[in-house]
């Protein structure tokens, strides 16, 4: 490791127990990290589920290579060397069977009951974890995007990241910079400021924009619900391909076409709460002759002016790491965004 240092209390006691075998020591150590390893693979891999497997992977590998483990860096610093190149292993051989834009057909919401608790830690700054960050950072080549999470978000020297990577200080640089392009080239209009301090919570008006939407909904109020969306709005309902930039008519005129309306007599009850600390609404529809409303699907909004701007949707049935309760036998009685 370049970031030489003498061992801290948590690396000491590391190495003492990779040295007796203690694997409840190493297991509780290890452990801490869990969290904000899972969101530094999710933003490598965009997708929950495949973070959590390479989250798993990590702490596997960490057990494997015990005794490389020196202290001369952090323990934080070697568990996520670990998952960055697990990672670009899984990319590797993913990238073998799937073409890059088909990557973004793999997108998963993030709940926010699994982000790391601590509000003021960057790794889960709200610019970096909204959807239209993780997909931009799709689009780079796996090792562009592992330094600039590395760099960017992380905060890494260029030396750090480039031991992590094996790779030269210059290599680093030069895969920064044409990063950097390819994410401004991705995230036009949007804050790009990413390493600045941003704010974790939602704004009244976005709170106030998802109570009119799930009152919409709620109502089967076509118009109502057109009124909310911007006229340039992106749409995308994954896993379907393509996010598309239609009007609001031509939205909710697909959504009535493709059944998701029957003919605005569609049973729904939905729940505001929060994922990739962004407002959303999880959806539940009550099917004729059920007495219960079942979970169908979560709508992640991004709301600017009091409008929605873009509006992505995702299966949410069967999902249980989403922490929704999938059946719902009345109208919850839900007054404010939760996981404030």
């Amino acid at each position: 490791m370049t970031d030489a240092r003498p061992p801290g209390d948590d690396e000491a006691t590391f190495i003492a127990a990779v040295r007796s075998d203690d694997t409840a020591t190493f297991a509780l150590l290890t452990e801490r990290h869990r969290r904000e390893l899972q969101v530094h693979c999710y933003r490598m891999l965009a997708n929950y589920e495949d973070a959590q497997d390479m989250t798993q992977e990590t702490f596997l590998r960490a057990w494997n290579k015990r005794e490389s483990f020196k202290g001369h860096a952090t323990l934080r610093t070697w568990l996520y060397r670990i998952a960055t190149n697990a990672c670009l292993d899984f990319l590797d051989k993913r990238n073998d069977r799937t073409p890059v834009p088909a990557e973004l057909l793999n997108l998963q919401p993030y709940p926010d009951r699994m982000l790391p608790e601590d509000p003021q830690d960057s790794v889960v700054a709200r610019e970096t974890i909204e959807l239209a960050f993780i997909v931009a950072v799709q689009h780079l080549p796996p090792r562009q995007r592992a330094v600039l999470i590395l760099r960017d978000v992380l905060g890494w020297p260029a030396s750090k990241a480039a031991d992590a990577l094996e790779l030269t200080v210059a290599s680093v640089t030069s895969a920064l910079q044409r990063a950097r392009v390819t994410m401004r080239e991705q995230l036009p209009g949007r804050r790009l400021d990413w390493r600045s301090p941003a704010t974790h919570e939602l704004s009244d008006d976005e709170r106030g924009v998802v109570k009119s939407y799930i009152d919409a909904h709620e109502r089967n109020d076509l118009d109502g619900l057109m009124a909310l969306l911007r006229d340039d709005l992106r749409f995308a309902m994954l896993p379907d391909p393509g996010t598309l930039i239609v009007t609001a008519r031509d939205a909710v005129d697909g959504w009535v076409s493709g059944g998701l309306f029957q003919r605005g007599h569609d049973d729904w009850r939905c729940v505001a709460t929060t994922v990739n600390r962004m407002p959303a609404a999880a959806m539940y529809l009550r099917a004729p002759g059920d007495a219960e409303y079942r979970l169908f699907a979560i709508a992640v909004l991004h709301i600017v002016d009091g409008k929605i701007a873009e509006l992505t949707g995702f299966d949410a049935a069967g999902k249980p790491w989403l922490g929704l309760p999938p059946v719902i036998g009345q109208v919850p009685n839900v007054t404010e965004v939760t996981g404030e």
